[in-house]
């Protein structure tokens, strides 16, 4: 089931993708190119997910420093003119001649490796005290990778790490000051959006679309209307008139308005059904976990698969401001869904040595 539902999801995600393109070529363009590219990255994701089942967690805990020091550095350059691209206002992406590169997805792979292993350091907690003990590793990965992130700017994978960081530190350590960091996160989120006038503008759009329904609001409302269509068996595939005319990204970021659009609350409560079973399954593999690193790494590795579909979720249903992440295994292009299913091989070789 760990390896199904994400080929079931992947095979949704496919299927829109495709309906889209078919659409566009009506256009002019090649029915073909976006689905066969999608599929690809599938192939290339599948195949990484071989190699991580083969590779054993004495060995990724060995290597973790070296994962996390090649994220922070992708990230770092990333934010640098001339080096990342930048699209839509944000630096984010690398150009790989063959695709586009993401280095946040790696992150999002790197840190729950590296925050297991550090947190799972005995040797080390003993010689600390309980803020200590937060401060290294915990609010030093988050400060490490956070801030080139805010840099590019990505203030949603900030969320994303910060919350995978959070939950592995509580899991493994304990949390004793429950108020403190609950006024300092809201503290810090209040700080970042009042801080940068594009973050306003998004708060206020995510506030009050319709105080600008041509511009900022645009992308919501469209979503919305597009859930309103779809109703509660959709209005079927490649039909979708939100997602052909009027909604942007929506094979990307708002592959989720697009399937309710033309398969309903039928389609959208079926593909929150698959990512619940998979939690499920995943907190079995948790549960049964033998070593402390293992079972550190199984949560942070379902955090960083969960969390960001509550994310681009709650962002495209109007329940917190948008963020640019994508659905996993659903959404268009190639770093999420190869990192994804990266993260798919590593559960299924814990699963693998708990059997052992």
């Amino acid at each position: 089931m760990e390896i199904i539902i994400p080929l079931i999801l992947s095979g949704c995600g496919l299927v829109m993708i495709s309906s889209l393109s078919l659409r566009n070529s009506m256009a002019g363009g090649n029915p073909y190119a976006a689905p066969l590219k999608q599929f690809q990255f599938i192939g290339l994701g599948i195949t990484l997910m071989m190699l991580c089942l083969a590779w054993p967690s004495s060995s990724l805990r060995k290597n973790s420093g070296k994962l996390f020091a090649l994220a922070f550095f992708l990230l770092v350059i990333t934010a640098i003119p001339g080096i990342g691209i930048k699209v839509g206002g944000a630096r984010r992406w690398l150009d790989l001649l063959v695709m586009r590169f993401q280095p946040l997805e790696l992150a999002l792979f790197a840190v729950p490796i590296f925050m297991a292993d550090r947190l799972t350091d005995e040797s080390s907690l003993q010689t600390r005290g309980d803020f200590q003990s937060f401060v290294r590793p915990t609010l030093a990965v988050i400060m490490m990778i956070g801030i080139p992130l805010m840099l590019q700017p990505n203030l949603g994978g900030t969320i994303i790490v910060t919350a995978i960081c959070f939950v592995m530190h509580i899991e493994r350590r304990g949390w004793k000051y429950p108020a403190w960091g609950v006024v300092l996160s809201v503290a810090a989120v209040a700080v970042l959006i009042l801080a940068a006038p594009y973050r306003m503008r998004r708060f206020r759009a995510f506030w009050d679309p319709w105080s600008d329904p041509r511009n900022t609001g645009f992308q919501i409302i469209q979503g919305l209307v597009a859930f309103a269509n779809g109703s509660l068996t959709g209005v079927g595939i490649g039909k979708g008139l939100q997602e052909e005319i009027y909604m942007p990204e929506s094979d990307t970021d708002y592959i989720f308005p697009a399937i309710g659009e033309e398969f309903g609350l039928v389609g959208t409560m079926f593909l929150l059904i698959m990512y619940a079973l998979w939690t499920w399954r995943v907190y079995r593999i948790y549960k049964d976990a033998k070593t402390p690193f293992t079972k550190s790494l199984a949560l942070g590795l379902a955090a960083s698969v969960i969390f960001p579909m509550f994310v681009n979720v709650a962002g495209v249903t109007k329940l917190m401001p948008l963020s640019g992440i994508p659905m996993p295994f659903l959404s268009s292009g190639g770093s999420s869904m190869i990192f994804m299913w990266a993260k798919v091989g590593l559960l299924m070789s814990i699963k693998a040595e708990n059997k052992e």
